[in-house]
């Protein structure tokens, strides 16, 4: 049985309800279940800063400019059921991304039995589009911002179809295709939110040439960079749907971890199927279920529900 063929069984599974158990390891080639859920440490005090380089010849200073911070609309996205990782909210939601990360953040920390290229370097995608991958990109990085010791930089690489900036109530002309076109520093476009150790990259302005700018030597360059300066430092890729733009292909080329998200009963077998094979090459790739139901027709938190599944490609 192949890759994709156990990550679909093991989404069937969950489709139907299927629990997962916790404690077990995921082995090579395997779909294996959730790692047991750890205590999740307390955030960093609001208004700590990373007063550290980010980038080729670049440095973030201590205090960005305050037209490089944001303050984000709490009551609006707890609504719209983001985690705010900034207080003790064990809502249900929060509990499924815990799950969610730790297979990433035993890769991320050395911890896997296989080792991975640039683990740190997570891709978050779908088949489609309004599967929910921004909203799983979104609540990824804020689950993920909570670690102790881990800072996060959350990028809008859906440079067709930005999201991240509109769901976050962020307004950014420049970004993402902009310091890879080397119009700006990156430095000058980061955004710093009022979660500790959350910083933003907008999606930028349109650029015509979007995939052959991925593709380029100066995105490898700025990838590498962002892999392996800091070690504590997670990158989200919010990258485009895999069957709807070429720029989603190209990016998982170059990210060490991929999350594909499935949403359940809308995501056909042979769509899924044809997005997977065009990942084979990649060395870890997790499917998160989302908008499943619980048994006996209860809905998850806002709706959303979350199973994940694990594999890996060839070594």
């Amino acid at each position: 049985m192949s890759t994709i063929e156990k990550a679909m069984e093991k989404l069937g599974g969950l489709a139907n309800g299927t629990s997962l158990p916790s404690g077990a390891s995921v082995k090579n080639d395997e779909i294996g279940p959730v790692a047991a859920d750890a205590a999740v440490a307390e955030p960093v005090e609001a208004g700590a800063q990373d007063g550290r380089a980010d980038g080729p010849g670049t440095s973030l200073p201590a205090d960005l400019a305050e037209t490089n911070r944001v303050k984000l609309d709490w009551k609006h996205l707890t609504a719209m059921g983001v985690i705010d990782p900034r207080g003790e909210h064990n809502t249900h939601i929060s509990e499924q991304f815990r799950n969610i990360k730790r297979p990433l953040l035993m890769h991320i920390n050395g911890l896997a039995a296989s080792p991975v290229t640039h683990p740190n370097l997570v891709m978050v995608t779908s088949s489609i589009s309004g599967e929910g991958k921004t909203f799983t990109s979104i609540n990824l990085a804020m689950s993920l911002a909570m670690e102790m010791e881990k800072s996060v930089l959350l990028i809008d690489a859906d440079v067709a179809k930005p999201e991240v900036s509109n769901r976050l109530g962020v307004q950014a002309k420049d970004g993402f295709t902009d310091v890879l076109s080397g119009k700006v520093k990156l430095k000058d476009v980061l955004i710093k939110t009022d979660v500790p150790n959350l910083m933003l990259l907008p999606a930028g302005q349109r650029h015509v040439k979007s995939t052959e700018l991925l593709a380029s030597g100066a995105m490898r360059n700025f990838a590498e960079e962002l892999a392996t300066r800091y070690a504590d430092r997670i990158i989200i890729f919010d990258s485009p749907p895999l069957l709807m733009t070429t720029e989603a292909r190209v990016l998982a080329t170059l990210v060490g971890q991929i999350v594909v998200v499935v949403e359940e009963s809308r995501t056909s077998q042979p769509v899924l199927k044809e997005a997977l094979s065009m990942l084979e090459s990649c060395e870890v790739v997790g499917l998160v279920l989302n908008k499943s139901k619980r048994p006996g027709g209860a809905d998850y938190y806002g709706g959303y529900g979350y199973g994940y599944g694990y594999g890996y490609g060839p070594q």
